[in-house]
């Protein structure tokens, strides 16, 4: 670091700083090494000193009755600039009003433009969502009104003895849908979820009571043999199932 410091200092960067003659880059490093180093700190401040000292021992004498030449145009002077300020105080209002009026009406579009960008993603999101839904309402028409979709009854182990669900598996649209009819009371610290082992690999389709009631079908992601569970988890749900609290099966 002092090798640093030092070679800072060797260079020519602290005496064109105090002259006005760095450009921005080197300003900016002279600048952060002033606010960093004690020691370039210090050789600033003795520059200056030099420099104050310099101008001072070398300053000129101004001519003998310049002040009083200087003020008496200054007098002869002043009564015209005053009627050239009180147009350029005009000028400027109107120039200040100007700018203000642009402000506010680019302010205004701004605004506008972006509640027509947030609609317009509403929108969007809402049509998606649309989609979706007529989708998948859809599917479960074709599923419930479709001759070659298996039916399967699925109830509780001791556990959850007054559970009760039905399943609904097309294997030529390939769609799987549950309807859960029945749970039991949980403790309030607990709850029902969903998972379906597709393929080798566990997937989370979130909390039942949360995701289906009576009326609605749930889908249910399709493979080859495909295998559910249902199990009681602490509320808010599990990010991986609890074997020992699984409370039903749906092989599909």
């Amino acid at each position: 670091m002092k090798e640093k410091i030092k070679v800072f200092l060797d260079s020519d960067l602290l005496e064109k700083y105090l002259l006005g003659t760095t450009n921005e880059m080197e300003s900016l490093q002279v600048e952060r090494y002033i606010a960093m180093y004690p020691e370039v700190r210090d050789t600033y401040a003795e520059l200056q000193d030099n420099l104050e000292a310099y101008a001072k021992l070398h300053a000129i004498k101004s001519p003998d009755g310049l002040k009083d030449r200087i003020m008496a145009r200054i007098k002869s002077e002043r009564s015209g600039r005053k009627q050239f300020f009180r147009y350029a105080i005009a000028a400027s209002f109107v120039a200040l009003m100007s700018i203000g009026a642009s402000y506010f009406f680019w302010n205004q579009n701004q605004n506008l433009q972006a509640e027509n960008s947030m609609v317009s993603n509403k929108i969007k999101v809402l049509e998606a969502n649309m989609k979706q839904q007529l989708e998948d309402v859809r599917n479960q028409f074709i599923v419930l009104n479709n001759p070659q979709t298996k039916k399967y009854n699925v109830n509780g182990n001791k556990k959850a003895k007054e559970l009760k669900a039905v399943a609904y598996i097309n294997p030529v649209k390939k769609l799987s849908y549950i309807n859960v009819k029945n749970l039991p009371n949980l403790p309030e610290d607990q709850c029902f979820q969903l998972w379906a082992e597709v393929n080798g690999e566990m997937v989370n389709l979130g909390i039942i009571e949360e995701l289906t009631d009576k009326e609605n079908l749930f889908a249910l992601p399709y493979g080859e043999k495909a295998v559910g569970y249902i199990t009681i988890e602490p509320k808010g749900g599990n990010l991986n199932p609890t074997v020992d609290n699984i409370v039903a099966n749906i092989s599909y």
